[in-house]
């Protein structure tokens, strides 16, 4: 080996310790353990990640008088917290036009479930567009129009609820995403749920309507 294949030789080997020296201390801190890696909070689309956020302030609603609320529908019918009172309510908060098709189609079966025709309980589905913005879904999808969509202007009472944090929310701390609240008839938050994946869930809100009409009617 000439001396000029000797030097270069000397180079790469230098290098290559030099590499596997970063790799093996890098990811450790000054006390010799591996750093901690902090999992990231949104996904590549910016959407949080499930694992990352706690549903323990949703929790926390339950058993607890629900955040006094009054909502316009888009012919201005006013729905409040205290109209409503003695009859089971069903919010789902969502993020309305944007949320096609999960939102829209979960809208849509609320609308049509016959468990819910009975009068003695209202569902509500919440979305923070305006009257306006929200006719191009109905003409998008017409059957959007038997639904009672009631507007949540600057999502105030998105905010009360505490459904602008979760993870079902693609746009976290702005607007809501997927969520559930089940009120009973005397103003009490009984059930929560955050669905991340946009499923429908009409039977999971019909067993618990249920639930609550069998305890009322052991209590009597």
């Amino acid at each position: 080996m000439n001396k000029n294949n000797k030097i270069f030789a000397v180079i790469i080997g230098g290098l290559i310790i030099v590499i596997v020296a970063l790799i093996v201390y890098g990811g450790k801190n000054k006390t010799g353990a591996p750093a901690a890696v902090k999992a990231p909070a949104v996904d590549m689309h910016g959407r949080p990640l499930a694992a990352n956020i706690s549903t323990a302030s949703l929790q926390d609603l339950v058993n607890k008088p629900a955040p006094d609320f009054t909502l316009a529908d888009r012919d201005g019918k006013q729905y409040s917290l205290s109209e409503l009172r003695g009859k089971n309510i069903i919010l789902f908060f969502n993020e309305g036009l944007m949320c096609y098709p999960a939102c829209w189609n979960q809208i849509a079966a609320l609308a049509g479930d016959g468990h819910f025709k009975d009068g003695d309980t209202v569902v509500l589905s919440v979305v923070v567009d305006s009257p306006e913005e929200w006719q191009k879904a109905v003409k998008k999808m017409p059957e959007l129009a038997k639904a009672t969509v009631v507007f949540d202007e600057g999502a105030v009472v998105s905010k009360k609820f505490g459904v602008l944090t979760t993870a079902s929310s693609m746009h976290y701390g702005s607007l809501p995403g997927h969520t559930f609240a089940i009120i009973d008839k005397e103003g009490l938050i009984r059930h929560v749920f955050d669905d991340p994946n946009m499923s429908i869930h009409n039977d999971q809100l019909v067993a618990e309507i249920t639930k609550l009409s069998e305890s009322r009617a052991g209590t009597q």
